[in-house]
């Protein structure tokens, strides 16, 4: 068996384990940091938003256009007075963009750019977007991601409990900020790719919590009616048992999306790819992250709130304090005195079983002579 694959059995079977619940402020403080660097990055340069939300037109010009990029993007930008974004295509043409310009105005800034470009005018194309069609488009948007939210929120209340449900909800707005946030640091373009590619990572990262969430209320059943784990003992068990899993299907699906990213996107040019990779690739580091760091801590706390698991902790508290100075167990169960307080949980194998005594050893069976 690989390294890894002897670490991960080791981790499920709680042999060793990191706490991640222990420290959970640190991780806690992170996130918040990292969060209102996105806020700040969101409210001081804004996003880049694309034709599609905004409106504009799209320019396509015939194959094997002489002109450069550079060129076009300067007679784009001087005809139009605004910025312009332009793409050379596979089969020599240009694709150039303009955003936030009146549609009726796109008529001139055709003639002019056919004229810069030294072709006749009819031989280019003219997409033209209203700002009315993009913002329906960006209230939709909106729409889609508030009901997805309430669903995975009630889903979540369903199949485990309201605290769960809380704390995955959370770990989502903490995924959407940081990739929002990243796109206004960065200056991406902002397009229906972008929403397609922030969905789907919403998706992984939900999925990524659940199955922490599975294996936690699987190990949680009767808890309390033992005094030798708390609840954040257990909840970082679940961590830890999943823990390989996640950072493997983490890797396996930000490869791919790096090779969008940063092979496409930056070394073939293709900036078309940057909307969606980028989201992709951010948003499926921020939901593993917030799976782990924040979703199962954040549970913890809030389940540690209840008077009954108040309790239980007191009492494994107690019993562990008791074991630490040499007291011995007023009932049959296995002392921690070897064991750290912060340990995580192992599994409990059989208990001893006293020795059974012989008798009559070296005699006979039967009856006395």
């Amino acid at each position: 068996m690989s390294k890894l694959g002897t670490l991960g059995a080791r981790l499920h079977r709680g042999e060793i384990g990191y706490d991640f619940v222990k420290n959970r402020k640190i991780w806690y403080g992170l996130s918040i940091l990292i969060t209102i660097l996105a806020i700040a990055g969101l409210a001081v340069r804004g996003l880049n938003m694309g034709i599609e939300f905004q409106g504009g037109a799209v320019f396509n010009t015939p194959k094997n256009t002489t002109a450069s990029v550079s060129q076009a993007e300067e007679y784009a930008e001087a005809a139009s007075g605004h910025d312009a974004i332009v793409q050379k295509l596979g089969d020599g043409s240009l694709r150039i963009q303009v955003a936030g310009i009146d549609t009726g105005a796109a008529n001139e800034i055709k003639s002019t750019l056919a004229g810069d470009l030294k072709i006749d005018s009819e031989q280019i194309n003219a997409e033209l977007v209203g700002p009315s069609w993009g913002e329906q488009i960006a209230n939709k948007a909106w729409q889609g991601l508030g009901i997805f939210l309430v669903l995975v929120v009630i889903y979540l209340a369903i199949a485990f409990e309201w605290r769960m449900a809380v704390a995955a909800f959370v770990a989502l707005i903490h995924d959407i900020t940081i990739t929002v946030g990243i796109y206004a640091l960065v200056g991406f373009e902002v397009t229906p790719g972008t929403v397609i590619g922030l969905l789907t990572i919403l998706g992984y990262s939900l999925y990524d919590t659940v199955v922490v969430f599975d294996s936690l209320k699987e190990q949680t059943k009767d808890l309390t009616k033992q005094t030798r784990w708390t609840y954040s003992d257990v909840a970082n068990r679940s961590i830890n048992s999943t823990l390989v899993r996640s950072i493997n299907t983490t890797v396996v699906a930000l490869l791919p999306v790096a090779g969008l990213l940063f092979i496409g996107g930056g070394v073939l040019g293709a900036g078309m790819l940057n909307d969606i990779s980028l989201s992709l690739f951010v948003g499926l580091a921020a939901g593993a992250y917030s799976s782990i760091f924040i979703a199962t801590p954040l549970v913890a706390d809030l389940k540690e709130r209840e008077p009954a698991m108040k309790a239980l902790k007191k009492r494994v508290l107690a019993k562990r304090a008791h074991a630490a100075q040499g007291g011995t167990e007023a009932h049959d169960e296995e002392t921690y005195a070897d064991e750290p307080e912060d340990a995580a949980p192992a599994v409990v194998g059989p208990r001893n079983q006293p020795a059974s005594r012989t008798r009559g050893r070296g005699r006979p069976s039967g009856k006395r002579r």
